[in-house]
């Protein structure tokens, strides 16, 4: 349990139920460092060969957990997201319709398909999960790090509903922790549209290279089609200059981002073992016939 330096006396609560339940970890954070913080604290803190992370406020409902698990072992995933069943998880249209603009737009700028499945509630192969918390830093998104770990990603559907913003109104992320949210999310991302920028560079160059030939084909077959002189080569040079500069950009801005995303801990490759996945798979079956 992480405790994000509540002042509503969580802390005595989760104090009360670890000296009755030994298996409760509490982590009490010196300050409220955010959502995704707390998440890779007690990730960082966890042992087992799978993690689980959700809400405290049920939002999650725990009873899924072996679900996730069973569809995990199955599929041979890595990493299970919950699914919403409804559109309307918050029960205001503004809010999930908001929520789901900024997944497309996200998606779309980062070339990922998989961001459209990215909850707060999620099953992880442990070594995985810990594994990617070790690499996160303050500005790291960890959802986007986990995708560096691992291409396995599946989703199972399950009814969802954040009933404290539904009766309340109120979230804990306002505008500006929705900016910083996005902010994360790119900085973490490789962007499509600058190697976009890097071709649109390379094609104005080659433009204005066959634009020159043709030009001075026409200079020389049939000059008179050229009524006005000097607006060739102000057009051929023009179009040059601005195809070297946009590759030029583009070329820096892509060294920028593989050292920005160097800087954010990418590994050049991981091991895994999914052999205990066979256990598990062994387990449910006799279940299954039991029941």
């Amino acid at each position: 349990m992480v405790n994000d330096a509540a002042r509503d006396g969580s802390a005595d609560i989760l104090e009360r139920f670890a000296a009755t339940r030994p298996w409760i970890l509490n982590l009490t954070l010196s300050r409220n460092f955010g959502q995704h913080a707390a998440t890779i604290a007690g990730i960082l803190h966890s042992s087992g060969d799978w993690v689980v992370t959700l809400d405290e406020d049920l939002q999650h409902p725990p009873n899924q957990i072996e679900n996730m698990l069973r569809h995990a072992t199955t599929k041979q995933a890595d990493v299970v997201y919950a699914r919403p069943a409804s559109a309307e998880v918050h029960g205001k249209a503004w809010r999930d319709g908001s929520s789901r603009s900024f997944k497309r737009l996200m998606e779309w700028l980062t070339g990922n398909p998989t961001l459209r499945l990215v909850n707060s509630f999620r099953l992880m192969r442990g070594d995985i999960a810990r594994a990617t918390a070790s690499v996160c830093s303050h500005n790291t998104y960890f959802d986007i790090a986990l995708f560096w770990f691992t291409q396995r990603i599946r989703a199972i559907t399950m009814d969802l509903r954040d009933e404290r913003f539904a009766a309340t109104g109120t979230s804990s992320y306002n505008f500006k922790t929705l900016v910083n949210h996005a902010q994360k999310m790119l900085f973490s991302s490789q962007l499509r549209f600058l190697t976009f920028g890097l071709w649109i560079g390379v094609g104005l160059f080659a433009f204005s290279i066959l634009s020159g030939l043709y030009f001075t084909l026409v200079r020389l077959i049939a000059p008179e089609a050229i009524e006005v002189e000097g607006w060739t080569s102000l057009f051929v040079v023009l179009t040059m200059s601005a195809g070297l500069l946009a590759a030029m950009l583009g070329l820096c801005l892509q060294y920028l981002a593989t050292l920005v995303l160097k800087a954010h801990g990418r590994p050049t490759f991981f091991t895994i073992d999914r052999s205990s996945d066979q256990n598990l798979q062994d387990w449910y079956a006799q279940q299954d016939e039991v029941a």
